[in-house]
């Protein structure tokens, strides 16, 4: 076995993930509920050193180990993943950073995008949901002919205010979508906004836009023109 090969085992690559890992940026990412801390441009440089490899990706998923779990979404084949594969992945995600990227990394690359996203939308778990939410809002930038606009911002309207965190922020983010892509409804969206205050207290670092609807959508709005 070649010492490539070798550096190219799980075990090997557990090992230089753990070498990886940074005290201090563990203990702000845990913050956030991801219990990791390698720095994410260092594991993307080891993703990019293995390019794709499906076999390898699987055993780094089955450790459990979220930057494991990390890697694996990045040298994974997208579309080699059943349905039922993707939603047992996403109930196992376990922190957001890995839910985060197996919805947008590989759900969203994959052929069952369109399904999940109706499976999901409605899931009686919550972060389960905001992955159905979160395919959604894509749809209502690309795909917006399948949607009904009017009936998600009765959801949001309805539901946006009492959800969990997970949840909310992506409803949140639909809700947005919404009022930047339809010129129609921009004034419900923002008003909806506006009376939800859902994120109106974010706190936002300079020269970032808030994620309190009302003033995303505006600016947003204002980008564009």
């Amino acid at each position: 076995m070649s010492d490539e090969t070798s550096a190219e085992t799980v075990p090997a690559l557990l090992a230089e993930l753990a070498a990886l890992e940074e005290p201090k940026l563990r203990a702000v990412n845990e913050r956030h509920g991801d219990d990791h801390g390698v720095n994410l441009t260092k594991l993307r440089a080891v993703a990019k050193r293995l390019k794709t490899r499906q076999d390898l990706a699987l055993e780094l998923w089955a450790t459990g180990d979220t930057a494991a779990k990390l890697l694996a979404l990045l040298v994974c084949r997208p579309k080699a993943f059943s349905q039922d594969d993707l939603d047992r992945m996403l109930r196992e995600a376990g922190s957001p950073k890995v839910h985060d990227w197996l919805v947008n990394y590989v759900v969203k690359k994959g052929p069952h995008a369109e399904a999940l996203r109706l499976a999901w939308f409605a899931d009686p778990d919550p972060v389960v949901a905001s992955a159905g939410w979160a395919l959604t809002s894509d749809r209502v930038v690309k795909q917006p002919e399948v949607l009904d606009f009017d009936a998600l911002l009765d959801l949001v309207e309805a539901d946006m205010k009492d959800a969990p965190q997970r949840l909310q922020w992506a409803m949140n983010e639909c809700l947005a979508r919404i009022g930047i892509a339809d010129p129609g409804l921009r004034a419900r969206a923002i008003d909806i906004g506006e009376r939800l205050e859902v994120l109106k207290d974010y706190p936002t670092p300079p020269g970032c836009t808030s994620p309190f609807a009302p003033i995303w959508i505006t600016e947003m709005v204002k980008r564009q023109a």
